[in-house]
């Protein structure tokens, strides 16, 4: 049986391509309802002003998991011990 390779690449409209980790989280991002966070707007009805201004939940929740890989690596860098189970965390 072949293995289907789950990792995917994301083009956010705020840190542009943001790299999926693993299948795990993957699979996340793809359930219904965290697909229900697209529909709903993390900046109210602003987007009525501001025509640019118009980011999701969904959005926002993926940008927050790009700037926690970001935050692992610095620390990692920095010689802190983290486990696989605290980054997937």
């Amino acid at each position: 049986m072949r293995k289907i390779n789950k990792l995917k690449i994301l083009n956010d409209p705020i840190y542009g391509f943001i790299t999926i980790p693993n299948s795990i989280i993957f699979d996340l991002i793809e359930h219904k309802y965290f697909q229900r966070l697209r529909r709903i707007s993390q900046m109210g009805l602003s987007y009525l002003v501001y025509p640019g201004a118009h980011h999701t939940r969904f959005h926002h929740a993926i940008g927050c998991m790009h700037l926690m890989q970001k935050a692992v690596q610095v620390l990692r860098f920095k010689s802190v011990k983290i486990s696989e189970e605290e980054e997937n965390a």
